[in-house]
């Protein structure tokens, strides 16, 4: 018999709770910010994208598997109903993470990380294209104040006077609109999947094709860099676990704007393992692209508290 998908913790509303959802999403932004750099300094020993790729799965799966069998509900959580859509999925996700590591090896650490969190405005335009989503003059206005901060970004880069890469803000856009289009099919899934069914096959899809590519964009790296890549990929799968976790915790409302802190992360570990230092445009553009985000979980929020009120107020 399939698994029934997780039915929703009610205890995440409980006050009690919402502190350990916080602490656990700021682990994973942390998390996520570890892996961000760790994997930014393998590229400058010469990792390319689908190394990153391929490395990243084979060293994070071993996380997501023991996570998956101890917590989660065994092998019965990896099982899927709808493998047709876990393919498109993946195939969207994998294409996604390559532009999101190709932009991470041409841009400095911080200018990659912003650009990436373009990706909710893109979800809430695809939400209104894809599912038909009412996206109201609210949305709407954040959308194009996270396009300005893009703007802001363009015009300086993260050394003195030198704008970033505009072919790598192109494919890091690229990489923010496959994500988003991954958030969008993974409401498809949520009904009838388990999380660590989603996890677990997109990582051994990762490793599936990043060992079809490995042959021809690979090559032999020393322990040093293969350390670097192993740690991100721990990094990487301990910072999945670590979100999801916090989602059982507390309302998405209350922790999505921890995630921004991997902004600041990218700042901190640019500077200290780089010697990057952001310009006044990267943080303006940074600010305004996480008031978009902000605002729309802010509206979320609000539209949320609506229907539930509408809801218990009609007639029966």
């Amino acid at each position: 018999m399939p698994s029934s998908p997780p039915t929703p913790d009610l205890k995440r509303d409980n006050p009690d709770t919402i502190a350990g959802g916080i602490a656990l999403r700021i682990a994973a932004a942390g998390l996520f910010s570890v892996m961000a750099a760790l994997l930014k300094l393998a590229t400058t020993h010469g990792v390319v994208a689908p190394e990153l790729v391929f490395w990243r799965a084979l060293f994070g799966l071993p996380v997501v598997v023991v996570w998956a069998l101890t917590t989660q509900g065994g092998v019965a959580s990896l099982k899927t109903q709808r493998p047709g859509v876990h393919v498109f999925r993946c195939v969207l996700g994998i294409s996604a993470l390559m532009c999101n590591f190709q932009a991470l090896s041409m841009l400095a650490l911080a200018d990659a990380t912003t650009i990436g969190f373009t990706a909710p405005i893109f979800a809430t335009l695809l939400s209104g294209l894809i599912l038909k989503e009412a996206v109201g003059r609210h949305r709407w206005a954040a959308v194009l104040i996270g396009f300005v901060g893009v703007a802001v970004v363009l015009h300086g880069g993260s050394g003195p006077h030198v704008g970033p890469s505009m072919i790598g803000v192109a494919v890091g856009l690229v990489g923010a609109l496959g994500t988003a289009g991954v958030t969008v099919t993974l409401r498809q899934l949520k009904d009838t999947e388990q999380v660590a069914a989603i996890v677990f096959w997109f990582f051994v899809a990762s490793i599936g094709v990043g060992a079809v590519l490995l042959p021809f964009f690979g090559s032999w790296h020393g322990p040093a860099v293969m350390a670097l890549l192993a740690g991100g990929g721990v990094a990487g799968g301990l910072a999945q676990i670590c979100m999801t976790a916090s989602l059982r915790q507390a309302p998405v409302a209350v922790i999505a704007p921890f995630d921004y802190l991997q902004i600041v992360g990218a700042v901190l570990f640019g500077w200290w393992l780089m010697s990057t230092t952001p310009t006044m445009n990267t943080l303006a553009g940074a600010a305004l692209i996480a008031a978009s985000g902000l605002y729309t979980v802010w509206r979320e929020r609000v539209r949320h508290k609506e229907r539930m009120i509408q809801s218990t107020s009609a007639p029966v």
